[in-house]
């Protein structure tokens, strides 16, 4: 919204929230998010053109199109725990636009939503006690965190569905007016309703399956001697496959990739696409098998134990530039090395000790209710340095560009002996910390030590 204020100034922009904190946050210098670049845009429209309210009421009124752009979560209970979206806070919003709009309103549905979505919300508007006409359209985001202003000053493209109506057609239309502002035409792609909604579900699921790809050859690098980089400039300077998304890692992480396939899973299931649910959910299981492949490593390269051992994790946010944790990789790391009774010390330049905590309960279920001396097993540091002191190890799990310039002479020396380096985004120079006398081990490289003929 605040990309679309700076670039269509005559268009008057209102953010609402029923969170007075989070409001007061949005009107704040210091915004409740971490992006990159996103200060600057809000600090030039905010109070022009762009403003942020909980006055629901108001502000649906004086709306001509209302987007959608609320949290839809993955069931943790019920019917399709634990795949199915639920998309509650979807109808809640267009009970609430039906209950008090006073003139008809073009509906657009931000959120990532399982197919046929819109045919919930738009019966729920057509409801309304007053007569009004309602057009629904979807208008899938294709953004990545760390890069968002970026990707949404310029777009690789815009997606919008509507009905294939008269009405459908003019709601597009006036959409596509507002993105042509600064979107080439060519780029402004239109579709009807549920290719729209089901484009975003598909587009995340064939990201992931890449990453899970790379991240399953990975795992036979490590047992031949080949090296997954080498593997993937090779794979990827074919130009029918292309060299994005083939970075092997730790896993993927952040709040779109497994909550769509999840999601996707689901839906092939519900029409009873029993086999295309089975080829969708390996993606999981491959990216849930490289972080416990990569924790188990941890452990068995450590002499089988880090009991009572301090481990420093460098990076607990589920990818550089920001501050999000959610299904962070990170996190089920650090939840198998506490449960194999180490001492975890976590330091990331972005994310709080409150943040890790809340999510580690949510998504692993891991309190300290459940979880005797779980806070005292975990301790977030302010300077990586003081993490390291004294530390077995340490695994890089976020590729924050600021761990390639450390001085890893000064961790050496004052770290425990033999110090371990465990790389699971391959970053650092394995040559030159070898060379420093640390034992390096890397997601996808072979092991100089278990090979002769490299």
């Amino acid at each position: 919204m605040a990309v679309i204020a700076k670039k269509c100034p005559k268009v008057r922009v209102c953010v609402v929230d029923i969170s007075q904190k989070q409001i007061d946050a949005w009107n704040s210098p210091k915004l409740p998010i971490y992006e990159p670049g996103l200060p600057e845009v809000v600090e030039e429209c905010r109070g022009k053109n762009l403003f942020f309210s909980t006055d629901l009421t108001t502000e649906i009124q004086n709306a001509d199109m209302i987007f959608i752009s609320v949290n839809t979560p993955t069931k943790t209970q019920g019917i399709g725990a634990g795949r199915a979206a639920n998309v509650k806070n979807c109808e809640l919003c267009a009970r609430t636009i039906a209950e008090v709009a006073t003139t008809g309103k073009i509906v657009v549905e931000k959120s990532t939503v399982p197919v046929r979505t819109a045919d919930a919300v738009r019966r729920v508007l057509k409801c309304n006690e007053k007569g009004l006409e309602f057009q629904v359209l979807s208008n899938p985001e294709f953004l990545a965190e760390g890069t968002a202003i970026d990707d949404l000053m310029e777009p690789s493209r815009v997606l919008i569905g509507g009905q294939q109506t008269p009405a459908g057609l003019a709601a597009i239309d006036s959409l596509v007016k507002i993105y042509a502002n600064w979107v080439p035409n060519d780029q402004i792609i239109t579709t009807n309703l549920w290719s729209s909604e089901l484009s975003k579900l598909v587009a995340n699921a064939f990201l992931a399956q890449r990453v899970s790809s790379i991240n399953s050859i990975s795992a036979l690098c490590e047992a031949t001697g080949a090296d997954v980089n080498e593997i993937s400039r090779a794979v990827g300077s074919d130009v029918r496959i292309g060299s994005r998304f083939l970075k092997s890692s730790v896993g993927f992480g952040g709040s779109c990739f497994q909550k769509d396939i999840l999601n996707l899973v689901y839906l092939c299931e519900t029409y009873g696409l029993d086999e295309c649910a089975a080829y969708w959910n390996q993606v999981i299981q491959l990216n849930d098998y490289q972080k416990k492949r990569f924790s188990a490593k941890m452990v068995s390269k450590m002499f089988n134990t880090v009991t009572g051992k301090k481990l420093s994790i460098f990076g607990y946010a589920f990818k550089k530039d920001t501050g999000d944790v959610r299904e962070t990789p990170s996190m089920f790391v650090v939840r198998d090395l506490v449960q194999e009774g180490a001492k975890v010390f976590v330091y990331d330049p972005q994310v709080s000790r409150e943040d890790m905590f809340i999510e580690m309960a949510y998504t692993c279920n891991v309190t300290k209710e459940n979880t005797p001396r779980l806070e005292e097993s975990i301790t977030t540091s302010t300077c990586p340095y003081e993490a390291a002191k004294g530390s077995h190890a340490i695994a890089i799990l976020t590729e924050w560009d600021e761990f390639k310039d450390y001085d890893y002479s000064r961790i050496y020396e004052s770290m425990a002996k033999p110090a371990f380096v465990f790389d699971g985004r391959n970053i650092l120079d394995h040559a030159a910390l070898r060379e420093i006398g640390f034992e390096v081990y890397a997601i996808g490289k072979p092991d100089p030590t278990q090979f002769n003929d490299l």
